[in-house]
């Protein structure tokens, strides 16, 4: 579990997370996004973290990131499916 001092950042991040997802499946049930949309969201939200350029100090957390997008795509955590 993280420390004290990191627990506002990470439920931060999680809420943001919980948030996001359900838009998309909101949308989804809307039928303003279809899956293919909505799983494209996502990889364009990895893209900019595989793509970042800064320093090396940071570059362990977009690795995380990136990770955790994908296993979204994989687990269809924010798709519907039938």
């Amino acid at each position: 579990m993280p420390n004290s001092n990191d627990i506002g950042d990470v439920a931060s991040g999680v809420a943001a997370l919980s948030v996001c997802e359900s838009l998309l499946l909101a949308m989804g049930d809307l039928k303003i996004m279809n899956e293919e949309e909505a799983v494209g969201v996502i990889e364009d939200a990895a893209a900019g973290h595989r793509n970042f350029d800064g320093p090396n100090k940071d570059s362990a957390l977009h690795i995380e990131v990136v990770a955790i997008l994908d296993r979204i795509i994989a687990g269809g955590n924010s798709i519907r499916r039938p």
